[in-house]
């Protein structure tokens, strides 16, 4: 071959490897159909799953009788074992039900498809829950951490330097971002995504790109679906979007602020739900998380003194990852805590926040 032939010859993208586990084969000869699109699939009866994977795996389709005891402790020894623990795995549901989306998620479900199948949402969310080859490797992890916090980075740049001068952020530049963020911190881990912002100069960066990374971290421990990691994702990275309104002097001495410069600070959480209010695409929840993450559920937060049940699950998440932040990073004139400290900090707020969710997000604060 000449080297003319060598410079042009087309690129060989790998192709995933699955595994297809399943106690119904006969429903699942269309599935695998499906997914040799983008993949090369092996298809074994749930009892001959390996205890564990081989090496090359990229992850495993699980396709059983979720409401079958049988079917679910058969595969729940092998993938609750420490040879599956890093393996992606997808569970079908044979419909939207609960229980079979919340045995899924017991079992560790990285994401659930339901029947029937739409081919190309199907592959969409198989491109999106399993790693390419490319992926698996260590520069693979490296480069996929680097495009994360790189995107991240680039709608702070947006938020905190181009919105204040007039120049708006936009709904779309903030959905662009979420993927590589994801992809980054479930291909690598929350330590390695905290020690590649750690070093950022900026503390209003440094301080957002912590909590984008907990957020993130915390909705992928809970196995929330795709949609649900992104809208976490969003309202980490932007619910502090009115600081960028405010006088940096006040920022660097919050914990010190009293008076009338304690209320301009408090100015925040509104200036940035107007923000984007007036942008005019942003969705309901995530102004919601803008205007009301200082809310604490006894109604002793800001800026509207919301109580119980007038502050969404989404907020209450937000609220404790803003606060265990703020906790264990450095900041100008604050003593950053350990972890563990700063969550049992935490656990004595009683009930300003909420202590089931604080609980929950205990492997997540001790394990970053």
């Amino acid at each position: 071959m000449n080297a003319v032939a060598r410079q042009t010859a087309p690129k060989i993208e790998p192709r995933l490897r699955l595994l297809l586990a399943s106690d119904r084969r006969d429903l699942s000869a269309d599935l695998a159909r499906i997914l040799t699109g983008v993949a090369d699939v092996q298809i074994i009866p749930t009892v001959q799953l390996p205890d564990a994977p081989a090496q090359d795996l990229s992850g495993i389709v699980i396709d059983i009788n979720l409401r079958s005891p049988e079917s679910v402790q058969a595969v729940r020894r092998k993938l609750l074992g420490s040879g599956y623990q890093a393996v992606p795995r997808l569970f079908v549901l044979a419909d939207e039900l609960h229980h079979g989306s919340m045995q899924a998620w017991a079992l560790g479900a990285t994401d659930t498809i339901a029947r029937p199948f739409d081919p190309r949402d199907l592959l969409a969310r198989i491109r999106a829950a399993f790693p390419d080859a490319s992926e698996t490797t260590a520069t693979g992890r490296s480069e996929a951490m680097t495009r994360g916090v790189a995107a991240a980075h680039g709608v702070l740049v947006k938020m905190f330097e181009r919105l204040p001068a007039g120049r708006p952020l936009t709904y779309d530049d903030v959905l662009q971002a979420e993927a590589p963020i994801l992809k980054a911190i479930k291909r690598g881990s929350l330590r390695e995504w905290l020690t590649a912002v750690g070093r950022h100069h900026n503390e209003s960066y440094r301080l957002a790109l912590f909590a984008t990374g907990y957020a993130v971290a915390f909705a992928q421990h809970l196995g929330m679906r795709e949609e649900d990691q992104r809208r976490l994702t969003r309202a980490a990275l932007l619910f502090d979007v009115g600081k960028a309104f405010i006088d940096v002097t006040l920022l660097d001495h919050v914990d010190d602020l009293a008076g009338e410069r304690l209320r301009k600070y408090r100015e925040h959480p509104r200036l940035g739900y107007e923000a984007l209010a007036g942008e005019g695409t942003f969705p309901r929840e995530t102004l919601d998380v803008v205007l009301h993450h200082h809310e604490l559920l006894d109604g002793s937060g800001y800026p509207d003194a919301l109580h119980g049940d007038q502050i969404s699950d989404i907020v209450r998440i937000t609220t404790i990852v803003d606060i265990f932040t703020s906790l264990v990073a450095q900041r100008k004139n604050h003593v950053p805590l350990m972890p563990l400290p700063a969550f049992s900090a935490m656990e004595s707020m009683g009930d300003k926040i909420d202590q089931r969710l604080l609980q929950a997000f205990r492997p997540v604060a001790l394990g970053g």
